[in-house]
């Protein structure tokens, strides 16, 4: 009984490591392919400085005037609210397959009024702040 045992186990090929092996040698090649493109890339590429190359390009307009330009920061929050928000739709849907089935109901409800109220509340301090006003 145990020689049969024994002739089934890893042994055999179909152990459990097998399926991370496959996966290693995966990320070996690939990390091996990216070397070696970018070793081709230095080797092949033609080395010739001119002083057009090393002017900074902006789409096709010659620079002008000083490198450094202010943004606002309200660009950059409103495309943080744009990412909060974008996360919120994304567990909505796994929340759903969940509410549907049965026994986790109440629990899960309940699980997504908080986590709404505390989207809410961020959205309220920014309203409240003033920064959804595009002015």
């Amino acid at each position: 009984m145990e020689g049969q045992l024994a002739a089934a186990g890893p042994a055999a090929g179909s152990g459990y490591f097998d399926a991370y092996a496959a996966v290693g040698m995966l990320a070996v090649v690939g990390v091996l392919f990216v070397a070696v493109s970018f070793t081709a890339n230095r080797l092949l590429r033609p080395v010739v400085y001119s002083p057009e190359k090393l002017l900074a390009y902006e789409c096709g307009v010659d620079p002008v005037g000083e490198g450094w330009a202010q943004i606002h920061i309200r660009y950059y929050v409103y495309a943080f609210l744009y990412v909060i928000f974008a996360v919120d739709a994304i567990y909505l849907f796994p929340w759903a397959t969940v509410f549907a089935a049965a026994g986790y109901g109440a629990a899960t409800l309940v699980e997504m009024f908080v986590f709404i109220g505390f989207l809410a509340v961020g959205l309220l301090y920014a309203w409240k702040k003033g920064v959804l006003e595009w002015t």
